[in-house]
């Protein structure tokens, strides 16, 4: 018998991520994708389509509500006051998943390659609406699934989003 893959499956249309073992559903969540839809050029804050792999992991170790900026810890921890002091800021809390294109021309390489826009998995403040979108293209998630599916994906793991 051939053993079934995990993948992770991102919705567009529910707005959820889901976990896959083989046809079995082992994790799922509401997220929030970009604001202004599906699609993969280069600077049109839409979340990218088709098949990809997690390139990194990053952040383990750091406190639930550490801020990212450019993939490296700030040093600062998100609250809501903060959140209050920076309304324009782009929140990316506690963890990353940075996505990496499969499907050359798509969203691998050139002006569609998803590593080179920065795509992420991300945290975002629990205040932030999840199920309708919302991001700059990332896919966004509360802190406490975040780090559920962070503890259960490795590096190479194969992710469609559509």
């Amino acid at each position: 018998m051939v053993k079934l893959e995990s993948y992770i499956r991102v919705h567009f249309l529910e707005q959820r991520l889901t976990l896959r073992q083989g046809r079995k559903v082992v994790f799922e969540t509401p997220v929030s994708l970009a604001k202004n839809g599906p699609g993969e050029e280069m600077g049109s804050e839409c979340t990218p389509r088709g098949w990809h792999q997690i390139r990194a992991k990053i952040g383990a170790g750091c406190p639930v509500n550490t801020v990212f900026r450019g993939r490296r810890p700030t040093g600062e921890i998100y609250t809501p006051k903060l959140g209050r002091a920076y309304p324009e800021r782009d929140w990316i809390l506690t963890r990353i998943l940075w996505l990496s294109g499969l499907e050359p021309g798509k969203n691998r390489f050139g002006k569609v390659d998803t590593m080179g826009r920065y795509i992420y998995i991300h945290g975002v403040p629990d205040e932030t609406a999840m199920g309708i979108p919302g991001s700059h293209g990332c896919i966004r998630i509360h802190n406490g699934p975040l780090l559920e599916l962070f503890a259960r994906v490795k590096p190479g793991m194969r992710i469609f989003i559509g």
